[in-house]
This record gives C-alpha cells, sequence and structure tokens, in this order.
C-alpha cells in the first residue's frame, strides 16, 4: 500500500502527541493527587480528544 505525504504528516503530528503524553507522564511523578486529578479532567475535556480522535478514525 503506498503511503501519501498527508499520512506521513499525520503521523508525525501523532509522534508529537506521544512525546507530549511521556513528558506528562514523567511530570505527573512530582505532582499532588488534587493537581493529577485537575489534569486528568482537563485533558478529558479537551476537544478533540485523543480517544474521541481514535473513535472517528474507527469509523
Amino acid at each position: 500500500m503506498p503511503v501519501t505525504g498527508e499520512l506521513i504528516r499525520m503521523m508525525n503530528y501523532v509522534d508529537d502527541i506521544a512525546a507530549t503524553l511521556r513528558r506528562i507522564q514523567a511530570g505527573f511523578l512530582t505532582m499532588t493527587d488534587e493537581e493529577k486529578k485537575r489534569l486528568a479532567e482537563y485533558m478529558r475535556k479537551a476537544d478533540p480528544n485523543y480517544m474521541k480522535m481514535l473513535d472517528a478514525l474507527e469509523k
């Protein structure tokens, strides 16, 4: 299956998202439980969020 430039660009975006999530993961080791909870709520409310995009791609 040939790969288009657009697909490669989108895959690079996913790599950027994964790098950002690794930074968040490393950073939450020093956060309080309350801070973690607030960050989780903030991430869940982000629009679009990662899970919504996966759902849209799989339809």
